[in-house]
Parts: C-alpha cells; structure tokens; sequence
C-alpha cells in the first residue's frame, strides 16, 4: 500500500494585510452624511414638537373655528383634519387602481423595446418632473372647466356644480401628480416575483391572465403598498395642486359630498404663515398646526404600514 502525501494547504484571507484608506475614508463619510442628515431630521422634529405640543388640546382639535382663525384661544382645526383625510383616503382610491394597471401593462404585457412602450415610460418619467403647481392648473383646466362644466351642461343643472372647485378635482388632480410614484414602485414589486413562479402557474394551465391576478398580484401586494405609502406622504402635505381645484379659504361647515370644497392643513399653514395680522400671536397655532398635519401624515402611513405588514405575515405562513 503507498501512502500519498499532502501537504497541508495555506488559506488566504479575505481581508488585506494592509489598511485600505480610500475604503475607510468613504465609509467614514457615508457615515457623516447619514448622521447629518437624522441630526437635521432631529433638530426640524424636536423644533416642531417644542414649539407646537403646548398648543395642541382637545378643543384645538375638535372646534371648528370662526372666520377669525389668528386667535389662539378660539380658533380649531376640525374643517382642515377632515378634508386633508378624506382627499388623500380619495386620492388613493383613484390612483392606486390606476396606477397598477399601467405597471402590469408596463411589466408583462408591452414589448420592452417598442416605440410605444419608450413613449409610455418617458411621458411616466416626464410626469414625475413636473412642478405641483403645473398639476393645479391642469387640474383647474380639466377637470373643472372641460368635465366639471361638460357635465353641468349634460344634467342641464340651473348652476355649477360640477364646474367648480371641489374636493373630487382636488383629490384626482392629486392622483394624477402621484401616479408616476405608484407606477414605479408597482412595476418593481412585479419585477421582483420570480419568473419561475410565473412558468410554473403557465404550466399548470393557468392562462397569463390569470397567473397575474392569483399569482404574481399577490406576491407583489407589499411592494404595491409601499408605492401607495409613498404617494401618501408626498400628497399629505401638497398645496399648490389644491389651491385652483377645490380648497377654501374658510368654510363654517364639515364637507358633506364630493362636490364641496373644503379646508385643508397644509393649506391653513400657508394662510397662518402668511396673512396673520400679528405673527407672533400666531405662532403657537402655527407650529401646533403644523405638528398635527406631521402627526396626521404619519398616521396615514402607519396604516398602510400595518396594512403591508400584516400581508406580508400572511403570505409567510402560507408559504
């Protein structure tokens, strides 16, 4: 019998023996950066609550305030907490569905190199660059005088119901500026999912069709949430997009349809900050105005947060 010798082999290690500078040194500044940014995120959140939680009470936030609101001792902001919800929880009714049909299209069914597909993606990227303001006059043009005055004309209605500034054209004039947020994290989550989940629900009989409603929908459902999320927080606080399709001034009463205008935070931010006849009185509504509309948009998020969460849980546990 012959005995092999071996010879006992050296492992190299991953890690050099000598210190990489330029490593450390970039490392060392993504760090710096990353700080510096959640120390101002810290000291604009740590400023708001300050000077915004001692103006904030019950009755701040269940009154609805008279046309002088530049008192603190009487003013409220009931009207702004109410319609700011309801355009944003409308919003999202519109855009969502919207949107994730556009990424289904975009994701399985266009060809990725037709003209008509660059078209889409370059008008859906176009549309994300576009400033808020530019959305309140297409709001304004559209939905107002072309729908809004068509559709008064076509119920023959004695005066403008349709045809003005209304909560309704404020939240679709909202959904159309988000929508490219929507788009893009939908088409992601559906790049995401497996493409053997896919040829494997097509081998089992499943049409396309389908495949992406049982199949392919589902798995991307947290992804889908996390661009309704998104569009959440950047219209939560938009006012420019608002301000010609159906916010007001000052209302005396809650919104009671679609068709009215209505009060909103953001919006009262701007009124507070700008046309107050004594600034300094008004401060302490300001900030504590300010710190609702914060605490109101990080509710809203939450909640699809939850919402994501909880399916994620659920699709674990049926895996």
């Amino acid at each position: 019998m012959t005995h092999v010798q071996t010879t006992p082999r050296t492992t190299r290690g991953f890690k050099s023996s000598k210190p990489d500078l330029a490593s450390f040194f970039f490392t060392g500044l993504t760090g710096v950066a990353t700080a510096l940014i959640l120390a101002i995120l810290g000291v604009i959140l740590l400023n708001i609550i300050l000077n915004g939680w001692p103006g904030v009470s019950w009755r701040f936030i269940t009154t609805i305030p008279k046309r002088d609101f530049f008192d603190p001792a009487a003013t409220g902001i009931l009207p702004m907490i109410v319609g700011t919800t309801i355009r944003v929880i409308v919003m999202t009714v519109f855009v969502v569905p919207v949107g994730v049909i556009t990424a289904i299209y975009l994701a399985e069914y266009a060809p990725r190199l037709s003209p008509v597909t660059r078209v889409i993606r370059g008008a859906v990227n176009n549309l994300a660059g576009v400033p808020s303001i530019v959305f309140g006059l297409f709001g304004l043009g559209f939905f107002i005088n072309f729908v809004g005055r068509n559709l008064d004309a076509i119920m023959q209605n004695p005066g403008p119901v349709w045809g003005k500034p209304a909560l309704i054209w404020a939240s679709l004039t909202l959904a159309v500026m988000t929508l490219p947020v929507v788009i893009v994290a939908t088409e992601e989550a559906l790049h995401a999912v497996p493409a053997g989940v896919r040829e494997g629900s097509l081998a089992l009989g499943a049409t396309k069709l389908q495949t992406i409603l049982r199949v392919v929908l589902p798995q991307a459902l947290p992804g889908i949430l996390t661009g309704a999320i998104l569009a959440v927080s950047r219209a939560g606080g938009e006012v420019a997009p608002i301000l010609f399709t159906g916010v007001a001034y000052y209302m005396a009463d809650l919104p009671k349809k679609l068709t009215d205008q209505f009060m909103d935070l953001g919006y009262h931010v701007f009124v507070l900050s700008t046309q107050s006849p004594n600034i300094d009185q008004t401060r302490p509504v300001l900030y504590a105005t300010v710190l609702v509309l914060l605490v109101l948009t990080f509710a809203l998020n939450f909640t699809a947060v939850l919402i994501r969460a909880q399916m994620r849980r659920k699709m674990r546990m049926a895996a």
